[in-house]
């Protein structure tokens, strides 16, 4: 059977926000809604969100985002998800509650723990079974901790009745009622335990962590009709999933090995597509699943920037210096360098190629003479470093130089960060007309499935540049930057 309906929505679930959007079949966007909801930090360290809230967010936003487009829910030919990854929810299977907060991507509870597992080598074991670092970052401690901490959660875990999900795996389960218990190929990478070589859980890392396989939802596909949702009204098939990054690359249309994504969101993503191998990497990176579609994986390395739209966040809510975050553009424009600051914005760590847990931000370099306008222009400057550092080992790993990075996320919109992005990177940066390339990646894996697109390379005619961005710095200024750069973070505690 052919669909007709020509409108596909969705689900956006993220760090910050919840969001909905409504595509058309020509990849358009026809309406957004958006939702932001609290940030809780029990401790130092420690970022929660509560999984009640992030489902409520996000039905209201799909609900909304159907009214805007002026449709009804029986005019919504699928619905794509695509979610925070690594974010951990476990609930009790009976009464669908969680035991427990969602533990954020960015908690760094379970560091000292992972540190202590180095010493016995097990990160050799967990890099070769998942391309993944042990860190603190990904889902398996987070299960752990949940397990050891919470009241009665180890025996409840033991006899069956907890489930454990990433955000995009609690979300069909409140679509569906508690039906489905499932999750995707890219998703199910992030946990570190999950074999991307046999494509399904590991037996000696659940062991490893002490989780009992019960708790694990099924691994599905990227793209395939899953079941349907009465939640919006009528029924709507479920029919693509992935991890906010791995639909960011689809959704830019990087299909083929050695093309490159970069989003700016809270954090900063880059993916490198690497083709239906995983590429073991020398620079510390992630080789991880692209996604999965019709028994075919694909595979991408990944460097992950744990702080990037965050540290202008900060800028704005804890310095004051800006208003609203896209004031941080005109403030920076104002100063023609940095006047000698670096600023290296690691509040909850350092990713790739670092893995430095316990670094913290820093800014240096500060005089009588430093204004506003220099921390501001450092603060962007040291987010475009930083994806310099990721870009650099990834073209080490694949042996191909960079020809041109494409970009999504709220922060790509800043023009005076892409200028410094390419001069940096001394290559292209393009930007395309849709930015919203993480719910339209949703969208196309959701539309494949339900014949709103016919495949891969019809997706393709709808992606269109909109501004390039070219290097314009010299030489000499650009080897001083990454100078100063290195010294300052080598020398973080």
């Amino acid at each position: 059977m052919r669909y007709k309906k020509k409108y596909i929505l969705a689900l956006d679930q993220g760090t910050t926000s919840s969001r909905a959007i409504v595509f058309n079949s020509n990849s358009q966007v026809v309406a957004i809604s958006q939702r932001e909801f609290p940030q809780l930090f029990p401790k130092s360290g420690w970022v929660e969100h509560d999984p009640e809230t992030i489902w409520k967010t996000q039905l209201q936003t799909a609900k909304q985002a159907i009214r805007k487009a002026k449709l009804t829910s029986n005019e919504i030919s699928g619905i794509g998800i695509t979610n925070q990854r690594e974010t951990t929810v476990v609930w009790d299977r009976t009464t669908g509650v969680p035991v427990y907060n969602a533990i954020v991507w960015q908690d760094r509870r379970t560091s000292d723990y992972c540190s202590s597992l180095r010493k016995d080598n097990v990160d050799k074991l967990i890099r070769r079974l998942t391309g993944l670092e042990l860190d603190a970052y990904f889902s398996a401690t987070k299960i752990q901790w949940i397990l050891n901490n919470i009241k009665g959660a180890k025996a409840k875990a033991k006899a069956g009745k907890l489930a454990f999900g990433t955000i995009d795996t609690w979300l069909l389960w409140k679509l569906t009622n508690g039906k489905l218990h499932i999750t995707d190929f890219s998703n199910a990478s992030r946990t570190m335990l999950f074999n991307i070589k046999k494509g399904d859980w590991d037996k000696r890392l659940l062991e490893l962590f002490k989780i009992p396989r019960s708790m694990m939802p099924t691994v599905v596909s990227s793209s395939e009709i899953y079941d349907h949702t009465l939640a919006l009204g009528s029924s709507i098939p479920i029919a693509g999933i992935a991890g906010d990054q791995q639909a960011a690359l689809f959704g830019q249309c990087c299909h083929q090995s050695g093309m490159v994504k970069s989003t700016y969101g809270t954090g900063c993503f880059l993916l490198m597509h690497t083709g239906s191998k995983p590429m073991p990497s020398k620079n510390r990176l992630l080789t991880t699943v692209a996604w999965k579609i019709k028994g075919k994986t694909e595979y991408a390395l990944e460097g992950s920037v744990f702080t990037a739209g965050a540290a202008v966040q900060w800028l704005r809510d804890q310095l004051g210096i800006i208003k609203s975050a896209s004031d941080i553009e005109s403030l920076a424009s104002q100063v023609k360098d940095n006047g000698g600051v670096s600023f290296v914005p690691a509040f909850t760590g350092l990713g790739a190629p670092y893995w430095n847990p316990y670094a913290r931000a820093k800014i240096s370099g500060l005089s009588r003479g430093t204004n506003k306008g220099h921390i501001a222009r450092a603060a962007l400057e040291g987010i475009a470093l930083q994806v310099n550092d990721v870009i650099r080992c990834m073209s080490s790993d694949a042996k191909l130089p960079l020809r041109e990075l494409r970009v999504d996320g709220g922060a790509s919109q800043n023009n005076l960060l892409m200028q410094l992005q390419s001069d940096i990177l001394n290559a292209r940066i393009v930007r395309p007309t849709t930015t919203e390339t993480t719910a339209l990646g949703a969208a196309y894996l959701a539309g494949l499935a339900v014949n709103v697109w016919k495949n891969k390379s019809s997706i393709k005619t709808h992606w269109k540049a909109d501004t390039f961005f070219r290097p314009s710095m010299n030489n000499s200024n650009r080897i001083k930057l990454l100078k100063e750069w290195k010294k300052t973070v080598s020398n973080l505690s």
